[in-house]
């Protein structure tokens, strides 16, 4: 075993007894030992209760034959995060989560390893650190938050809260209605309730192989829960006998099955940051060229929260993300061969697994779309891609074409469309937002919900080159590369420039010749560091294109 090396002979008596100071027994140093990677703490709704979760594992680990060892990761609340600077505190998260992880795990050289993530940036920086380390790993998240709802019984979100400010500054709700949503929105810990990041990625961990069923859509209150925990416990010791190691798991065709899924279930355009950074870890390259090409083939099966009015409770009663993969596999759209953490197969996975609400999971010859929930959009204003959740896109929006409104930072936009500045036609444009520029690359949530709230979310695009939370909905296209603060495109576009949206077509088009961007180039500048100090100077200094996953070089 590899704790051999901190448990064995007399060269290691030192560290011996530097376990017996933490109270473990001679007994419990011949069993494997199994690393329960908990990102519990206090300022995260959906990791509340991740304790509950660890102390499943644990009894899971000590039932199969294990020794538990539970140790701490990071995370941040990206609802907390959001609108100020703290947002840039978000995605770059990810990689100290991976970084920290791979430190614990190496540092003490335990034989597996169970994470315990919920949240946004916490369950992709923990897969990188599974891929990275390569032991024998399982995932077991905190699971979704069920569904509000308000005191006239209609069912909310965290999406319908942000909106709910939008309405308030547009005349549209009162104080007492935004502090209905404020009581109602989020009534249990968890995930947020829709199919925002968080609950995209924790879905994909079972896409991917890495999680068993139902760990996406177990809600965090239900019972179920905690017996996914302690199965997921007993599962790391099989896992640990068999050796099977992440990157048997997460191979090149289980990365493109996620891609599948994610298109099915219409997930956040978060996905396209995260999945190529894991993918990066394990020594494969995916780019968005490949996205579109898995979306053109996959239909789009799900409208989860924000793109409808269902949620991830309503998920799970439909059979989750396994009853998905069983409508994907009617038409050969996955690679079932694949293997699992299960230690059997996809195929193997899936026997026996129906469809139980074809209306909340549209079979597949009946779908939303034909397409998948997202697309990556390429012109001359993103060269190198830009994403779209086309899922949530209304289908007036679905093309588009209106003068630029140009804003050097969120603050600015924000600030021009509570003011009513915005009109109907227009096309937000916010820059030097991207992983460089921001530097973090900040989420969007509040302009693309103050227009939504606004009545605007039918006429009116936004542009950016940073990010969209998965609680985004409309004609939001982030992810802009090159980002403005490498000279790309968007950094050249001026007020009043028409923007060209075609989204079935994957189209975004600055409507100036050539000639004229050129000249624009040539006078271009780039503006000072926002950051120029700690950690966020040091990523700016590091992180790639978003194009790339935003991973750090």
């Amino acid at each position: 075993m590899r704790s051999d090396n901190v448990t064995k002979g007399v060269e290691r008596a030192p560290n011996r007894s530097l376990f017996y100071a933490l109270g473990y027994t001679k007994e419990e140093l011949e069993r494997p030992l199994i690393g329960v990677v908990c990102s519990y703490n206090e300022i995260v709704p959906g990791h509340m209760n991740l304790d509950k979760i660890a102390e499943a594992v644990k009894a899971g680990v000590r039932a199969a034959g294990g020794t538990p060892v539970e140790f701490p990761a990071i995370a941040v609340c990206d609802g907390i995060a959001m609108g100020h600077i703290g947002m840039k505190y978000s995605l770059v998260t990810r990689d100290l989560i991976a970084d920290s992880t791979e430190a614990m795990a190496l540092a003490h050289q335990f034989d597996g390893l169970v994470m315990i993530p919920n949240c946004d940036k916490n369950v992709p920086g923990l897969l990188m650190a599974a891929a990275r380390v390569n032991i024998p790993t399982i995932f077991c998240s905190g699971g979704p938050m069920l569904a509000g709802r308000l005191n006239d019984g209609r069912r909310s979100c965290l999406s319908h809260m942000f909106e709910a400010v939008g309405a308030y500054k547009a005349g549209k709700l009162d104080e007492a209605g935004v502090e209905d949503y404020e009581n109602n929105a989020c009534p249990t810990c968890g995930s947020c309730s829709g199919m925002y990041t968080a609950n995209s990625m924790n879905c994909l961990t079972e896409a991917i192989g890495m999680g068993l069923r139902g760990n996406g859509t177990i809600p965090a209150v239900w019972s179920a829960r905690l017996r996914l925990a302690k199965h997921a416990g007993m599962q790391i010791m099989e896992l640990v006998r068999q050796g099977i190691k992440p990157r048997d798991i997460m191979t090149e065709a289980a990365f493109h099955n996620a891609e599948t899924v994610d298109m099915a279930l219409g997930c956040s355009t978060n996905t396209m940051l995260h999945l190529p950074a894991i993918a990066h870890e394990c020594g494969i390259e995916l780019d968005l060229d490949m996205s579109n090409e898995i979306s053109s083939k996959t239909p789009n099966l799900c409208h989860l929260a924000p793109a409808g009015d269902t949620y991830m409770e309503d998920l799970e009663g439909a059979g989750g993300v396994y009853a998905v993969m069983k409508e994907l596999t009617k038409k050969g759209l996955l690679d079932t061969s694949v293997l699992t953490c299960t230690g059997k197969t996809l195929e193997e996975n899936l026997e026996g697994v129906v469809n139980r609400n074809p209306e909340l999971i549209r079979p597949i010859e009946n779908p939303y779309s034909a397409d998948g929930g997202i697309a990556v959009l390429k012109g001359n204003l993103a060269p190198e891609g830009c994403v779209v959740k086309r899922s949530a896109v209304a289908p007036e929006m679905m093309r588009h074409t209106g003068p630029a409104r140009v804003f050097n930072s969120e603050e600015e936009a924000i600030s021009a469309i509570y003011e009513g500045k915005i009109v109907s036609g227009d096309v937000v444009v916010i820059r030097y937002e991207g992983p460089k520029g921001g530097p973090g690359m900040r989420e969007m949530l509040n302009p693309t919900s103050a227009i939504c709230g606004m009545g605007l979310g039918e006429s009116v695009a936004l542009i950016t080159d940073g990010r969209f939370s998965g609680a985004t909905r409309g004609a939001s296209i982030g992810h802009v590369c090159p980002e403005a603060a490498q000279g790309g495109p968007i950094a050249f576009v001026e007020e009043g420039d028409i923007i060209s949206i075609d989204i079935p077509s994957c189209s975004i088009t600055l409507n100036v010749d050539e000639a004229t961007l050129a000249a624009r180039r040539a006078k271009w500048v780039c503006p000072e560091p926002k950051v120029k100090t700690g950690y966020l100077a040091r990523y700016a200094k590091l992180v790639t294109s978003a194009a790339r996953g935003a991973v750090l070089e």
